[in-house]
């Protein structure tokens, strides 16, 4: 049946490529609306000629797109997630070719949008395609979600599958999002790390004082906002803040997992021109990427890097936590605001992006065959990813529904996905359908 499938993908591969470079020549800004709602009706197109029923979500913003088909009795239902909204384009001098006017160089297809995520939910929609064509029947059944905000944060993904599957939900879900692991290996990923974003401001006199003459006299913010920063963590990287620390310990198969991912940490750290990593010392590479983190992200008096010898008059840190299972997101908002209430009231805190994590135990059902099918499709044992360091609105179904949730990336590690020169190697995304393709198959009983 791979062999068929495999055969299917050659057969069809000038077409698979003229499908991608049409998507991708689609603008789908969801932060200023470029694109939409063209870029909506383009998702329900592309669902339907892959044999899939489209319908469009009457929901806020730019529309969730949904597409289903019926499998055998019996056989689980799987929800595959994507999201057809891209980054803006940013600098446009700093692209070889034009972000919307996809080109292939070097084996790559180049243009916003390739990898993450229009190539990857692609892959998934031909692989559903492909069986089809060659089986005449899925074997299992699909419901197929592509979303329109990922990357405004998914603020209206909740409410949309709550009221999708308010009826019956789906046994599973599987998504195809960011790069494989860096030794360049096909990886199987059981969650994602949530996010808060937030900004403390802190504020003195009416103006900029000189430091001299009001030196000792008028308040400074930034000393303050320092002082309310180093409340809040430790130098060993413990956070302080009474009631954010509430994370699930990891199990025995998730630090068996970790532990069997390759790393060169002198490499990686060298590779970025440093030669330490953040304390704890001990604590091992991966399992880094499995814990909540505070970061300031930037400190500022608002100065225009002037640095004048002066008493500034205001101060901002921009900071934000990754949460992991066991973390909430309006959880961890209480427990910052009731820290800043208590060591500086004055101090101005404001949240911004928001996302709870994910997490999918390897003990799961499912997890056996989502290996199976992936190395069958890839021609390679894949690696067992217990998180990815970064968020993704996956917890809309492992949180919302309650069902375990599988990430299959697909993209090379140097996908660039965010930046000028966004691209998606061919090989990667043709080998893709037939991998997604076999993941249905094992999800069904047929591998």
């Amino acid at each position: 049946m791979l062999d068929k499938l495999a055969d299917w993908v050659d057969a069809h591969r000038d077409e698979a490529v003229d499908l991608w470079a049409d998507w991708i020549r689609q603008p789908s800004v969801s932060s200023d609306g470029t694109g939409f709602p063209a870029a909506t009706e383009h998702a329900a197109g592309l669902l339907e000629s892959c044999g899939l029923t489209p319908s469009i979500a009457d929901n806020p913003g730019r529309p969730v797109v949904f597409g289903t088909a019926d499998g055998p009795p019996g056989a689980p239902h799987v929800l595959i997630y994507g999201h057809y909204d891209v980054q803006p384009p940013g600098p446009l001098e700093e692209w070889a070719s034009p972000p919307f006017e996809p080109t292939v160089r070097d084996g790559r297809m180049f243009g916003r949008g390739t990898g993450d995520n229009k190539g990857q939910h692609l892959a998934q929609l031909l692989g559903l395609r492909a069986l089809r064509e060659v089986t005449g029947s899925l074997p299992c059944r699909v419901t197929v979600l592509l979303d329109g905000e990922e990357e405004i944060g998914s603020p209206n993904l909740p409410a949309a599958v709550q009221q999708r599957f308010a009826g019956a939900k789906p046994d599973l879900a599987v998504w195809s999002d960011g790069p494989v692991h860096e030794s360049g290996r096909a990886t199987v990923v059981l969650g994602v790390r949530g996010v808060l974003a937030f900004q403390l401001r802190a504020t003195g006199a009416n103006a900029p004082l000189h430091s001299g003459n009001w030196g000792g006299v008028a308040p400074n913010p930034a000393w303050r906002l320092v002082q309310l920063l180093a409340s809040m963590r430790d130098a060993e990287g413990t956070t302080l803040i009474e009631g954010v620390d509430t994370a699930d310990p990891l199990t025995g198969a998730e630090l068996e997992a970790l532990h069997a991912l390759p790393v060169d940490v002198a490499a990686a750290l060298h590779g970025i021109g440093v030669d330490a990593m953040e304390p704890p010392a001990a604590r091992p590479y991966y399992e880094r990427l499995t814990r909540p983190t505070f970061t300031i992200n930037s400190l500022t008096c608002e100065d225009a890097g002037e640095h004048r010898t002066v008493i500034p008059n205001v101060a901002v840190a921009k900071c934000d936590m990754r949460l992991v299972g066991g973390q909430r997101v309006e959880q961890v908002r209480d427990a910052i605001q009731r820290h800043v209430r208590k060591h500086d009231p004055s101090i101005e805190v404001t949240f911004g992006a928001a996302m709870d994590p994910s997490r999918t135990l390897p003990e799961t059902p499912y997890t056996a065959a989502i290996l199976r099918g992936w190395a069958a499709g890839h021609g390679e044992e894949p690696l067992l990813m217990p998180a990815l360091g970064g968020s993704l609105p996956i917890a809309g179904f492992s949180e919302v529904l309650d069902i375990p949730c599988y990430g299959v990336p697909l993209a090379n590690v140097d996908e660039r996905n965010h930046a000028p020169n966004e691209n998606m190697e061919l090989d990667r995304f043709l080998r893709g359908i037939t991998g997604c393709a076999a993941v249905q198959l094992a999800l069904g009983g047929a591998l």
